[in-house]
């Protein structure tokens, strides 16, 4: 295996599966490049948009966008619906730098209100009985096109790697790792926010946050955050003049501290009410990205001892799969979970091999029983090293999780078209595949361009 990019490290991916070169070239030239199209769980039963508004109090809207970061586009479409953002909801965060299509629900919208927004195909497809929730759908289909590779000729032997690693010749397999943009891609600190929720370190939390600039943000971005850094180590902060220096593009931050000075930031509750100032759904993530990191970390463990993804060992948890997926799409299904021991693991062996279940390890919560065998062992240390525990997650509102498993490879039935269907002059490849909710393109795009990161 290939030791895989530093950034990638800092959030726990440590390895490449594939050996050879990448493909080099650029993603995300312009954002027809990369599109992302959810696919939808029919088990929705979207009802008509003149259903009773009584019984079904949410739009539902399908929503194309062109260089939207999701949450701004839920906060710009309830400003101009005139509603609060927290009635706006969705399935899956997707891509800025991309042409997506998803849905959303407006609780209590009303389609005549609907506005137009730049950049943005907003078509009214119905009403719902209830919001969409995070993983309200089946997953999500890909084509992303890589513009002039360097070296188009190592395609075939990366492909072979990955068929070979997902244990099938027809379809390739990846580690189902949390890709860099759980932890944010320019500056991934949303783990470390979320470690120090998890440990009831609310001051560390908050300053992680706001502070510790990094070279590669703006230059006004680097001194306000350096002027939180330097009042968090005054006997007297005056956070007022860091609320000052703080851009008026980082809100989430700007809220945090607006706070901070009104309640003086003497005690854990008065760091903890700064937190909680950010949207629910982002509080949720702190500790989501954290519970991410720690599964990542058990990913690169297994490869480093070895241990096999398409098949299991001795006291993994295994899941199956969910039976209403969509043709195409191996969706695990973590509500029906079986340990594999003895004669099982031969049993469990041929179900992954047809695609009816997966190995899993944990997104750890207050329910997490960890695995047995050696696979619990490296659940085990990964904890032991982070100090966390699974009562850990047993936190105030939105902070609270009680954790689940996940399945620890993902495959896919991947179409790579060399052809060039732009009006540039450049050579180009396309890759077209679909992944469960939950999973990465990156995952499988790092192992092709052998990229950082940033360049994902």
């Amino acid at each position: 295996m290939r030791e895989s990019h530093s950034l990638e490290r800092a959030v726990g991916i440590h390895h490449y599966v594939s050996d050879a070169d990448g493909i080099g070239g650029v993603l995300r030239v312009e954002p027809e490049d990369f599109r992302v199209r959810e696919v939808e769980l029919d088990s929705l039963n979207i009802r008509p948009p003149d259903a009773p508004t009584g019984d079904f109090p949410n739009l539902v809207l399908r929503v194309t966008l062109r260089g939207w970061d999701t949450n701004d586009f839920a906060g710009r479409l309830s400003d101009d619906l005139g509603v609060s953002r927290e009635r706006v909801s969705w399935a899956g965060t997707k891509d800025k730098h991309a042409v997506t299509t998803q849905l959303f629900t407006v609780h209590g919208g009303d389609a005549d209100d609907v506005p137009e927004i730049p950049n943005a195909d907003i078509e009214v497809v119905g009403r719902l009985g209830r919001t969409l929730d995070f993983g309200d759908l089946a997953g999500n289909g890909f084509r992303i096109r890589v513009r002039d590779p360097d070296q188009p000729e190592a395609v075939a032997e990366i492909t072979d790697s990955l068929r070979e690693f997902g244990g099938r010749e027809d379809i390739v397999g990846v580690p189902n790792f949390f890709g860099h943009q759980r932890f944010g891609s320019i500056r991934p600190i949303t783990h470390k926010v979320g470690l120090h929720v998890v440990r009831g370190e609310w001051r560390e939390a908050v300053l992680a946050y706001c502070g510790g600039p990094t070279e590669d943000e703006p230059e006004a971005t680097q001194v306000g955050r350096a002027v939180v850094d330097e009042e968090a180590e005054s006997a007297d902060p005056d956070w007022h003049r860091a609320l000052d220096r703080i851009p008026g593009y980082l809100g989430y931050e700007r809220g945090m501290l607006h706070r901070l000075a009104e309640d003086g930031s003497e005690t854990d509750d008065d760091w903890r009410n700064a937190l909680e100032s950010v949207p629910s759904n982002l509080q949720r993530l702190f500790v989501n990205a954290a519970q991410s990191y720690a599964f990542n970390k058990m990913l690169s463990e297994r490869l480093d001892r070895d241990l096999p993804f398409d098949e299991p060992v001795e006291g993994d948890v295994v899941c199956f799969a969910d039976r209403d997926a969509p043709d195409g799409l191996e969706l695990p299904d973590v509500s029906r979970l079986q340990t594999a021991t003895g004669q099982r693991v031969d049993v469990m062996a041929r179900h992954i091999e047809r695609g009816r279940a997966f190995v899993t390890a944990p997104l750890v919560g207050t329910e997490t029983e960890l695995a047995g065998g050696e696979q619990g062992d490296i659940e085990r240390a990964v904890l032991d090293e982070l100090n966390l525990e699974p009562g850990d997650f047993d936190l105030p509102g939105n902070f609270r999780s009680t954790g689940t498993r996940r399945a620890i490879l993902v495959r896919t039935d991947l179409e790579i078209d060399g052809r060039d269907e732009t009006e540039t002059a450049d050579e180009s490849i396309a890759f077209d595949f679909a992944l469960p909710h939950g999973s990465y393109a990156t995952a499988v795009m790092r192992e092709y361009l052998k990229a950082g990161p940033l360049d994902l």
